[in-house]
């Protein structure tokens, strides 16, 4: 079996434009995340004071999912209307501990000797 010329062409144009709607696709998406978390950077902007926003910035760096999950919690507390003033530093510290504890997995290991 033998394609011919127009059919090959034909082919391969689909695939291109399939690739090239997948392409615009992706970049839709990366554009869309990029506002939202410019939204979200401006909201903790106003939500936390300057110290506050270098501790969870740092945190970031260190443990991701716990900075998203504060982050989350605040934003959600910011919308409904839960927060009335930026949170201090200290305010910030006592939050994050609440968290770890509430997120901290207990690793026990238990050794059996064989006898």
């Amino acid at each position: 079996m033998t394609l011919s010329d127009e059919e090959l062409a034909a082919i391969l144009e689909r695939q291109y434009q399939e690739l090239l709607r997948k392409k615009q696709e992706l970049e839709r998406r990366r554009i869309q995340q990029a506002i939202e978390e410019a939204r979200r950077q401006e909201m903790l902007r106003t939500i936390l004071t300057p110290e506050a926003r270098e501790r969870l910035s740092n945190i970031k760096l260190v443990r991701p999912d716990i900075a998203r999950l504060v982050e989350d919690h605040l934003i959600t507390l910011a919308l409904q209307g839960r927060i009335t003033r930026p949170i201090t530093d200290e305010e910030l510290k006592e939050i994050l501990a609440e968290v770890y504890e509430r997120t901290r997995r207990e690793i026990r290991i238990s050794i059996k000797e064989k006898r």
